[in-house]
């Protein structure tokens, strides 16, 4: 499988940036999607944003204009720039990274925090 490591999560007052990375270890995978997921409590976990090998990327209607996801393909990481940040940005954020070769995966970083708060 696919291991993945998160950083860069933390409390930040609203209208303030961060920035979140992650970093993908399993040679012998092609990952095909990176992205990022968030939990807020008591909600779904649902998609922030995500990208594909090719650079195509999609974004939930909530963080459109203020987020940017971006990818390293050779080095297997993915960067999540949170700009404008809410109160309501508040939540577990996951990475996530899937493919089918050689078999299908689909692997989930241990979450880090990100607490938008005065």
């Amino acid at each position: 499988q696919v291991q993945l490591v998160e950083s860069g999560g933390g409390l930040v007052q609203p209208g303030k940036s961060l920035r979140l990375s992650c970093a993908a270890s399993g040679s012998i995978f092609t990952i095909y999607a990176m992205g990022w997921y968030r939990q807020a409590p008591g909600k779904q976990r649902e998609l922030v944003a995500v990208v594909t090998s090719g650079g195509s990327t999609n974004y939930a209607d909530s963080v459109k204009g203020r987020f940017t996801i971006s990818r390293d393909n050779a080095k297997n990481t993915v960067t999540l720039q949170m700009n404008s940040l809410k109160r309501e940005d508040t939540a577990v954020y996951y990475c996530n990274a899937a493919g089918i070769v050689p078999i299908y995966f689909n692997s989930w970083g241990q979450g880090t925090q990100v607490t938008v708060s005065s």
